[in-house]
């Protein structure tokens, strides 16, 4: 029987790799570490307590004790744990380098001490910067432009050190945008859903041709299994696989399975260095044999259905959300308002 600790499994990715990974290994218990701070619930994996296969723990990764003992007994780490929203780290840049950076050396630091066989970083297209035109492998040099960017290319080099330095058995994957259920409500998908069936403007940053490229969260997570168990280690894999489109063309396609008309969304005030595209090659990964397995109009259909018929999930998230006058868009999207609170990754 292996044990796996997972850093953030009450976030969205983080949920739903727990899942997959326990009814894909029988034998397996997961050790849940997670502050539950804005974007977290243990509501996500609420019916696996109480399961000997499954153990939350409370904590935070910045606390060398917690972590260690969290971590006893694990064979492996898969770190999902960060502060992950751009336009977060836009106003106030402290909470994602005590996270994503000083929590990833306690991790690593606490993994070299405690024997961990397989320790897989989690990161994010995002550390590649734009890319305007083709894709770029795990060979490209990285340009991050965002503070969250930043400090996620540094929990990167931090990762690769660690194997460089210690030969700790390191792997790092980079996935591109991510979407699915359950994901948090000031998301580019999900708040443009939410907004949509609340009847409120959905807020597009500029001239909404920012390209992305959306993998399901079921398919991300399938990849992130398939690093963990045959990635070679000190590596990278990027996890690409989605559907590119502007973020408008995304906009429309939620509107129309909502019957909402095009007037409903709304050209705001665009976010400072937003990255126009960015755009990853995955051959590495396929070479081990993934594939994503669901198309773009099927895993949002299936998002957009999760939304509707989970309302009293998102419904006070929401509240608290528009509520937070976190950082320079600090209004609620409404006509006439031209900053809106949330908007798109």
């Amino acid at each position: 029987m292996t044990q796996v600790l997972v850093t953030g499994g009450a976030g969205f990715i983080g949920s739903h790799f727990i899942r997959l990974w326990l009814a894909s290994h029988p034998d397996d218990r997961v050790v849940n570490l997670d502050l539950l701070t804005y974007a977290g619930s243990r509501e996500r994996l609420a019916d696996l307590e109480g399961s000997s296969r499954y153990r939350f723990v409370q904590g935070t990764i910045g606390d060398p004790a917690v972590v260690r003992q969290a971590m006893q007994g694990c064979e492996a780490v898969v770190h999902f744990a960060a502060e992950t929203h751009v336009d977060r780290s836009i106003t106030d840049a402290a909470p994602f380098l005590r996270t994503n950076i000083e929590g990833t050396d306690i991790l690593l630091d606490a993994a070299r001490a405690g024997g961990v066989a397989r320790f897989l970083h989690v990161s994010t297209d995002e550390v590649y910067g734009p890319v305007l035109e083709g894709e770029v492998d795990e060979r490209a040099p990285l340009s991050p432009r965002s503070p969250y960017a930043v400090s996620k290319a540094a929990g990167d080099l931090l990762a690769q050190s660690y194997w460089a330095t210690y030969s700790l058995p390191v792997v790092v994957a980079r996935p591109t945008n991510i979407y699915g259920p359950a994901q948090f409500v000031e998301k580019f998908i999900p708040l443009a859903i939410i907004n949509s069936l609340e009847g409120l403007p959905v807020p597009i940053y500029g001239d909404g041709q920012q390209r992305r490229a959306w993998l399901y969260v079921q398919d991300a997570c399938e990849a992130v299994r398939t690093i963990l168990e045959r990635g070679q280690l000190g590596e990278v894999y990027n996890i690409a696989g989605g559907t590119e489109q502007p973020n408008l063309e995304t906009a429309r396609a939620i509107a129309k399975l909502l019957g909402r008309p095009p007037e409903s969304l709304q050209h705001v005030t665009d976010r400072p260095g937003h990255d126009r595209r960015y755009a990853m090659h995955d051959a590495k990964l396929r070479a081990l044999g993934w594939r994503p397995a669901t198309p773009f109009d099927q895993g949002l259909a299936q998002t957009v259905a999760w939304y509707r018929g989970q309302q009293d999930w998102w419904r006070p998230l929401a509240k608290r959300l528009r509520e937070d006058p976190y950082h320079w868009l600090n209004r609620s999207a409404r006509p006439g308002a031209g900053r809106p609170s949330r908007s798109a990754r």
